[in-house]
């Protein structure tokens, strides 16, 4: 384990399973205390709980639990992470769906459980975030979780498609507004991640895969990987980027 974010908090939304899983594990590997947070706490696959693992790689973790539709409990799980930990150095809103139809088969409901989730509750994770981090000396890291499909279109996925390009819009704005608070604000695209949710779309992922240059599905650690950057001090001067980790599905 490295020491890369050594005395750093972090609290990662949708973290008890897939990426999010990934990217809470990750940073405790290298130095964080990291809040778990997630509308259940046993992982979609099995296992032990992430904030448990993460304790025992001997590394500070809770668990809060948050539903991240509703702005409230978002707020309140910022709140109990600062309670906890004293400051809030980096934010993941990491939690999402996707649900796959052609627009005509879309209805209202349809519409509203995608947005509540992959885009309301990113759009008030940064404002709970950033409530916080604009206040702090040392600013902050907010990164969100966008992809592919908020660079361009994909079958059958017009609600997906839509609630994740807001995501990457949502992201160079807030960059834009925050940068003379010392918070940075970047989003990941992952394509094809071999997680519950992707594997969820059987055909649909296997038409994406025959795309993907290096013919495979990613692992929910290289999406981590590109998180941890864009959170480090590496990524200093990087705000407003959208880095797309995709095996080349989008060159």
């Amino acid at each position: 384990m490295s020491d890369r974010f050594s005395g750093q908090s972090v609290l990662v939304t949708g973290a008890a399973s897939g990426n999010g899983r990934a990217i809470a594990r990750k940073f405790a590997e290298e130095g964080a205390s990291v809040t778990v947070s997630d509308i259940q706490e046993e992982p979609r696959m099995g296992g032990d709980p992430t904030h448990e693992l993460i304790a025992d790689m001997g590394r500070e973790a809770q668990f809060v639990e948050c539903d991240v539709s509703d702005p409230a409990a978002i707020h309140d799980a910022v709140d109990a992470h600062v309670e906890r930990f004293g400051s809030l150095d980096v934010m993941v809103n990491n939690a999402g769906i996707d649900r796959q139809m052609p627009i005509l088969d879309a209805d209202p409901e349809d519409y509203d459980v995608l947005m509540d989730i992959n885009l309301r509750g990113v759009y008030f994770g940064c404002q709970a975030a950033l409530d916080v981090m604009a206040d702090q000396d040392d600013g902050g890291a907010i990164v969100n979780m966008s992809s592919i499909a908020g660079l361009g279109g994909i079958d059958n996925s017009s609600l997906y498609c839509t609630s994740k390009g807001g995501v990457t819009n949502l992201t160079r704005q807030l960059a834009l507004e925050h940068g003379e608070n010392g918070v940075r604000v970047n989003a990941i695209n992952p394509g094809i991640i071999e997680t519950a949710m992707t594997l969820e779309d059987g055909d649909t992922i296997d038409g994406l895969l025959e795309e993907t240059p290096l013919g495979r599905a990613g692992q929910p650690e290289e999406v981590a990987d590109g998180v941890l950057f864009l959170a480090s001090d590496d990524a200093s001067f990087v705000t407003g980027h959208n880095l797309v980790v995709d095996g080349g599905f989008t060159a």
